[in-house]
């Protein structure tokens, strides 16, 4: 199912807090509950977000991606970069086009066809992928399963003793919304001379109440390698990141060929709109919207629990519900359409996920729930067999 982020809605789409979702060219609109759309702070409309926008607008007029140089003003990348570096506590940052790039860029970037990458068995996107295409030996440990990475370390160290090993995983898996023991893998890596890598694309600036998601709660800032991520769910833009512990990697990154596409990363207005966002984001405006996103997040868990569904992982902005299989995730998009719920259904997952706004309101969200146990007792009822009747 292909989702599209709500952006541009009005007061005209929105009616008692259901919004307008277009369908496409061709077919009809229909009002439904947005939990498909991924704008955790709810800032994509935010005033100050807009005109960030408006101004750089008319600062540099529209421009097609280009580099820093060729936009007119490299300051707003480099300013940019320091932020990112700042929050994190690295050394150092660097701009990508997306999170997915940000990924392969570093991995690709970094690991020879010798060296080995071994990551969460969950992880999927850019970070599959650069590992994949870097290196053979590629293995994986148990989902968030810190004592059978360690043991993976073991293994590789007792057959290649000066290989390079890097350490995938995320701080908080989109899976499951589970997070792993960053500790716990920073003492491996330590141990077997490991390099850790962790993406924080789905908890940076909406978790924690500083923003600073489970890399703050676990009080592991500058703690890690490397950290890549996304603007995409919380800074109301898309784009990427790589961070890192040492000026050196990214300088590396940087004169590779990998590094290439990082040279057109985000226009003026994106970096513009982003710097807007880290500042309300790392604000007290940033700490009221966090606190009001998991009191959303907390009450929908609660609500689908009440319903008799079962809700994975940590609380988070996306909220899984565990499903019999992945086919009845898979058949649930046009059933939840059709109640009025647009939901995030993922291939091959046996969880159906609903993104939680700041914005959304308390009947939507027993509204959502509803929904998704609706659709969930007619799938079932759809399932059982017929009883047959004895003559």
């Amino acid at each position: 199912m292909r989702h599209r982020e709500q952006t541009d809605a009005n007061a005209r789409d929105r009616v008692e807090g259901v919004r307008l979702v277009p369908q496409g060219a061709g077919t009809a609109s229909v009002r439904g509950l947005d939990f498909a759309s991924q704008d955790c702070l709810d800032l994509s409309a935010h005033p100050a977000i807009v005109e960030a926008a408006a101004e750089t607008l008319r600062r540099f007029g529209v421009r097609s991606v280009c580099s820093a140089a060729e936009a007119g003003d490299a300051g707003l990348s480099l300013s940019l970069e320091r932020r990112i570096a700042d929050f994190l506590q690295m050394e150092e940052a660097m701009l990508t086009p997306t999170g997915r790039a940000a990924g392969q860029t570093v991995i690709r970037g970094l690991v020879r066809p010798a060296d080995h990458v071994v990551m969460d068995a969950a992880i999927r996107g850019g970070l599959r992928e650069g590992a994949e295409a870097a290196t053979r030996h590629l293995s994986t440990f148990r989902h968030l399963d810190a004592d059978h990475c360690r043991a993976r370390l073991r293994a590789i160290r007792a057959r290649d003793g000066q290989g390079g090993i890097l350490v995938v995983t995320e701080s908080l898996s989109p899976l499951d919304s589970g997070t792993p023991d960053l500790s716990a893998l920073r003492a491996a890596c330590d141990a077997y001379g490991a390099t850790l890598l962790v993406d924080v694309s789905q908890d940076l600036g909406c978790l924690g109440e500083d923003g600073r998601g489970h890399l703050g709660l676990q009080d592991m800032l500058g703690k890690v390698d490397l950290v890549t991520g996304s603007f995409s769910k919380s800074f109301a833009s898309n784009g990427g990141f790589i961070a890192a512990g040492t000026r050196s990697v990214t300088a590396c990154l940087r004169s590779s060929g990998m590094a290439t596409g990082t040279a057109t990363a985000l226009s003026p207005i994106q970096t513009a709109v982003i710097l807007r966002a880290f500042a309300i984001i790392d604000g007290a405006e940033g700490i009221e919207r966090r606190a009001r996103l998991m009191r959303n997040v907390l009450n929908l868990r609660t609500a689908l629990r009440g319903q008799g569904l079962t809700v994975c992982g940590e609380p988070s902005a996306s909220v899984s519900v565990k499903v019999a299989s992945a086919d009845v995730a898979r058949l649930q998009g046009g059933r939840l359409a059709e109640l009025g719920l647009l939901a995030d259904q993922a291939a091959g997952s046996e969880t159906i996920r609903l993104h939680v706004t700041a914005g959304h309101s308390e009947a939507e969200i027993d509204q959502a729930a509803a929904c998704l146990a609706t659709a969930l007792d007619r799938t079932a009822s759809e399932r059982r067999p017929a009883i047959r009747v004895a003559a």
